[in-house]
């Protein structure tokens, strides 16, 4: 999995002029699932995406209560490193992706954190604004 993590001082998911998610002061999860991608690294990766020290003072979502939105990119999997069209080859189909990304969500929700998500196989409108800007790649 590799999630790109931003400190946002809000973002919203819009889908067919719906706002499906929409949160303030806290992180945009970009959420990517590559084939051999479980359940166990679903939640690894959300444990550490929750305690990842990257709010102000040094502070996590876990410390603050900082809101999530969490919108899967199955993009983040892209290989553009030949020619100028990227492949996709290394991204999971939906239908392995999508309940990834649910145990994602949930393995935060779990941890008690408020989680609004983007919505599953839709063409999104992502808007934020980004704080500091601070961006976290992290890859399991």
């Amino acid at each position: 999995m590799r999630a790109l993590i931003q400190t946002v001082s809000r973002a919203s998911v819009t889908v067919d002029d719906e706002v499906v998610g929409k949160i303030e002061n806290g992180l945009l999860v970009l959420l990517g699932v590559t084939h051999d991608d479980t359940s166990t690294i679903a939640e690894n990766l959300a444990r550490k995406v929750h305690e990842m020290r990257i709010l102000d003072g040094d502070a996590s979502a876990a410390d603050t209560g900082a809101p999530l939105l969490v919108v899967s990119q199955f993009t983040l999997y892209g290989d553009a490193r030949k020619g100028r069209r990227p492949t996709w080859s290394a991204a999971a189909p939906a239908e392995v992706a999508e309940p990834l990304v649910t145990a994602f969500v949930e393995a935060l929700r779990e941890r008690g954190a408020t989680v609004e998500t983007g919505r599953f196989r839709a063409h999104m409108l992502v808007e934020s604004v980004n704080v500091g800007p601070r961006t976290v790649w992290l890859e399991t």
